[in-house]
């Protein structure tokens, strides 16, 4: 019963955001008592952080998948990209907004093992872009990892980039084409133009 809860709120969480959602919808939704939420989950706190990190490990499992699978590093970008759009819902709610801003302990934690985890994976495709000649040789690996990671977390600042204005999609695209087109080789500029153009 844990699981389904966990599995029925990251729905409603991520479709109508952390803010909007009650405990009462989930029961609702779910056709079971409040009480029996409350037997697992002692409040909504509790609740969202579950769902947060349920929804952290699940990307951090597929992207690791995709990793595994050895791609061109300019592909693998653009294919975990796809994959977390897909997750995420394209964000409709900004649950990473909500997040920040009603529960600020779990974003920070959140934010932490993010962090951990998209370091690691962009400096593994650093290094690979490097070796084989799709990136400049000359690019500071560990600078450009922690800075793609910050203007990640920038995107989904609706300070910075209103959603009425900027849509995820459009901003992940933009992102994406500006990062690649910073660090790519002539040889990886000639793969990202033909990788744009089999993706129109």
């Amino acid at each position: 019963m844990k699981d389904k809860i966990i599995l029925k709120s990251t729905d409603l969480f991520l479709n109508l955001g952390f803010k909007s959602v009650t405990m009462d919808d989930i029961a609702n939704e779910m056709g079971i008592s409040k009480k029996t939420i409350y037997q697992h989950f002692q409040n909504k706190t509790k609740l969202v952080e579950a769902t947060a990190l349920h929804v952290f490990e699940n990307i951090s499992h597929g992207i690791d998948c995709i990793c595994e699978l050895d791609k061109n590093p300019i592909e693998e970008i653009y294919e975990i990209k796809r994959f977390v759009m897909l997750h995420l819902k394209d964000e409709k709610s900004s649950p990473q907004y909500q997040l920040q801003k009603y529960y600020p302990k779990i974003y920070a934690t959140l934010k932490t093992k993010q962090f951990e985890k998209m370091l690691g994976c962009v400096t593994q495709n650093l290094e690979r872009g490097v070796s084989q000649g799709l990136y400049r040789d000359s690019i500071e690996i560990d600078f450009v990892a922690r800075l793609y990671f910050n203007s990640m977390v920038s995107l989904k600042d609706q300070d910075i980039f209103p959603r009425e204005n900027f849509s995820m999609q459009m901003l992940m695209n933009s992102y994406l084409e500006y990062h690649l087109r910073g660090i790519c080789s002539e040889k990886g500029l000639q793969t990202l133009t033909h990788l744009h153009t089999n993706l129109n």
